[in-house]
C-alpha cells in the first residue's frame, strides 16, 4: 500500500515534468505515460475506498460486537495480540462509538488468542480490558460499562501501540493528499485544451 503511494506520486511528478515535451519523439511517448500513470492512479485510489468502505468480513473470523453503554461517546480501538515468538500486536481503529451503540468487526484469529480494546475519551485513554478466545466458532460481545484500566503496564503498551499507529496513519494521509493534488494537476493539463494562437495578419 505505502509502496505503491509512493510509486504513484513520482510517476505523477514525473507526468508533470513529461507535460512540457511535447514536440519530437518522446511527446507520444510522455502523453502515453501521462495517460497510463493516470488511469493506474484513479483506478487503484477507487478500488481502495471501495475496499475501505464495505464491511470487513473475513471467512473463518471471529465476529467482534463493541457496545458502548457510557453515557459519552467514546473512540475505540482494537489490538490483536499475535500468540507467536514475536508476539507482534495489530491495531485497528474501530472508530467513535455513540452512547448505547455498537460496532462490529470480524478477526481473523488463525494465529491469536488475544486482543485489547482501548477507550478514548478525547485524548484521554479512559478504558482498557483483555480479552481472550477460547473458543474461535463463538462470536463475542464486549459491553463497555465502566471507565477501567485492567492492567497498567498492557495499557501502557497499547498506548503506545495505538500512538504510532495514528502516527503513521498521519503520514500516510499526508501522502494521499499530495497524490490527490497530482493526479488533480495531471488531469487539469492533461484534459486542457491548448489554445490557438491568433493568424498574424498581413495587412
Amino acid at each position: 500500500m505505502v509502496f505503491i503511494i509512493f510509486v504513484i506520486f513520482w510517476a505523477c511528478v514525473l507526468s508533470l515534468v513529461f507535460f512540457k515535451v511535447k514536440s519530437g519523439r518522446m511527446a507520444k511517448w510522455a502523453k502515453l505515460f501521462r495517460i497510463v500513470t493516470m488511469i493506474f492512479s484513479i483506478s487503484f485510489f477507487t478500488y481502495w475506498f471501495i475496499k475501505k468502505s464495505a464491511v470487513g468480513f473475513v471467512d473463518n473470523s471471529v465476529g467482534l460486537q463493541v457496545v458502548n453503554k457510557l453515557p459519552q461517546t467514546l473512540d475505540f480501538y482494537l489490538i490483536k495480540v499475535d500468540t507467536g515468538k514475536d508476539g507482534n500486536l495489530e491495531p485497528k481503529h474501530i472508530g467513535k462509538i455513540r452512547p448505547e451503540y455498537y460496532r462490529i468487526e470480524y478477526l481473523k484469529m488463525d494465529k491469536s488468542e488475544e486482543y485489547w480494546i482501548i477507550g478514548y475519551l478525547g485524548k484521554n485513554m479512559v478504558y482498557f480490558s483483555q480479552h481472550a478466545v477460547p473458543n474461535k466458532n463463538i462470536d463475542q460481545i464486549v459491553e463497555v460499562n465502566n471507565y477501567i484500566n485492567q492492567s497498567v503496564k498492557l495499557s501502557g503498551t497499547a498506548k503506545k501501540t495505538v500512538d504510532t499507529y495514528n502516527y503513521e496513519n498521519s503520514k500516510l494521509g499526508i501522502w494521499i493528499c499530495l497524490d490527490f493534488l497530482l493526479i488533480f494537476l495531471n488531469l487539469a493539463l492533461l484534459l486542457r485544451k491548448e489554445r490557438r494562437k491568433p493568424a498574424m495578419s498581413n495587412e
